[in-house]
């Protein structure tokens, strides 16, 4: 039996807050914010919950969640340094008009239910994702932090309830 953490990366382990000065930055993923590492090993360690990546990030690891970009390289090496690691990604059921779009929140959480569908010795989950998922089961679920300020004290704890509760 597992706690599952699904795990997004923009706007939860990066955040707008740099985008005002540090657009390219942020948009091309190398702005990881090693506080926000840190606070997610405090969720994972309180929970021994195992993480699985369902941020758009998930495209940059090969089926062995071996990085292919260096912004994945980066992102492991963090998770590394504080102990963690990527235990799995969820599917992909975007289409060619959201990711053109970028509205890839539209179908993740329809992603995280079939990951759940596939594994059936979860025992609590919840998802860390600064977006609205448009789906009332994931809601009960879902620690929302503000994307100005990425993954807050107050937004662990919140998670903890939810998967130690």
């Amino acid at each position: 039996m597992a706690n599952i953490l699904f795990l997004d990366i923009d706007g939860v382990l990066n955040s707008n807050f740099w985008n005002d000065s540090h657009q390219r930055e942020i948009s091309d993923g190398t702005l990881i914010d090693e506080e926000k590492i840190k606070l997610l090993s405090c969720l994972v360690k309180k929970t021994n919950a195992k993480i699985i990546l369902h941020s758009g990030w998930r495209t940059w690891f090969d089926s062995e969640l071996k990085p292919l970009r260096i912004e994945a390289k980066r992102l492991v090496e963090l998770l590394e340094k504080e102990g963690l690691h990527i235990e799995g990604l969820t599917p992909d059921l975007t289409t060619e008009e959201i990711r053109r779009t970028k509205k890839f929140s539209l179908v993740k959480g329809e992603e995280i239910l079939l990951w759940l569908s596939l594994h059936d010795d979860v025992t609590k989950w919840v998802v860390l994702d600064d977006l609205d998922l448009h789906n009332i089961q994931i809601e009960q679920h879902q620690v929302k932090p503000d994307q100005t300020t990425g993954l807050t004290l107050a937004d662990v704890e919140k998670a903890v309830k939810i998967l130690l509760g």
